[in-house]
């Protein structure tokens, strides 16, 4: 389908595992995540742009009773809406090629440097080789095509909308901004501790790996069951604990993104009320915070995402070594 290829590391020569995740999402993407960015930037912006538009629309043509305009308005809104989605399928389209053309040359490279390495004959590490190649590239080739893209979507789609909030109405802007901190503060915390889970999964899942290949019919079948049943027994706690800490700073995030639009409703209902801001701005804001919800939401996914991918990336650098 696709008859452009990725930048290719064979071509350089270099065969040796890069120096950092960053390294290894340039070396498999190059300059097309210069396009990538582009697009998301693109999409970021035009992700905002129906914010002001909402607003117009109850000021400028509701309220006067405009009919005219409000068609014109209704018309121009749909037409942003189309292109919006349309680049956006396009982003999409792309950061997945990227990624899958990453996996494919990654799976293909490490089962030619496995087949060729001495280590490769000796059957305690083909189960290892065989979930780096089969599962663990996956996740980190995955990386590749929205690593950069991703996080410039989302964090410019909120600097847009609190940009845009701030400058219209200071003090309801505002409260964006003090929304956001709690959340900001939070992460880093919780996902310092997510960190060492995901590299103790990824460590025991090899392990079990290396179990099963071992196994032989010459041997006690309840001694080689047992160090593999004590593996996956880890790896069931260790993914409970996953889930209280993924699950529960899910649930305190969406509970902050809902005190947003009552802070909204409250403070911005009084201004009305003293006739000292308009209606529109109050629809266009709280409209304005719930898709900046999402947004915060896919940072903070993304921050878990890229964390999981930089000890992937670490331990199948170590492996390849």
């Amino acid at each position: 389908m696709f008859k452009f290829s990725p930048r290719n590391p064979e071509k350089t020569g270099d065969d040796r595992p890069a120096d950092s995740l960053w390294g290894y999402v340039w070396r498999m993407s190059g300059w097309h995540q210069v396009v990538v960015c582009s697009l998301a930037v693109l999409v970021a912006a035009l992700g905002i742009a129906p914010i002001e538009l909402q607003r117009r629309i109850v000021d400028n043509a509701i309220t006067p009773q405009d009919f005219d305009l409000l068609i014109t308005l209704a018309a121009l809104y749909l037409g942003l809406i189309v292109v919006h989605g349309g680049i956006k399928f396009v982003l999409r389209i792309y950061e997945g090629w990227l990624s899958e053309s990453a996996i494919q040359y990654n799976r293909k490279h490490l089962t030619r440097l496995h087949a060729h390495n001495e280590a490769g004959s000796q059957d305690e590490s083909n189960g290892r080789a065989v979930s780096i190649i089969g599962s663990e590239i996956e996740k980190l080739g995955g990386f590749v095509g929205d690593g950069l893209s991703q996080p410039v979507v989302n964090s410019g789609m909120l600097i847009f909308g609190l940009g845009y909030m701030i400058s219209v109405e200071p003090m309801i802007g505002l409260i964006g901004v003090i929304a956001l901190m709690p959340q900001v503060a939070l992460v880093p915390v919780i996902q310092k501790r997510i960190n060492a889970l995901i590299e103790a999964r990824v460590e025991k899942m090899r392990d079990v790996s290396d179990e099963l290949s071992e196994m032989s019919t010459d041997k006690d079948d309840d001694e080689q069951l047992r160090p593999i049943n004590k593996g996956i027994t880890a790896l069931f706690d260790n993914r409970m604990q996953l889930f209280v800490l993924k699950f529960g700073m899910k649930s305190l995030i969406n509970l902050l993104n809902a005190l947003a639009p009552i802070c909204v409703l409250f403070v911005g209902g009084y201004l009305v009320i003293q006739g000292q801001t308009s209606v529109g701005i109050i629809v266009a804001f709280i409209s304005g915070f719930d898709r900046m919800s999402s947004p915060m939401r896919e940072l903070l996914s993304y921050y878990r995402v890229a964390a999981q991918a930089a000890v992937q990336h670490k331990m199948i650098a170590k492996w390849m070594q």
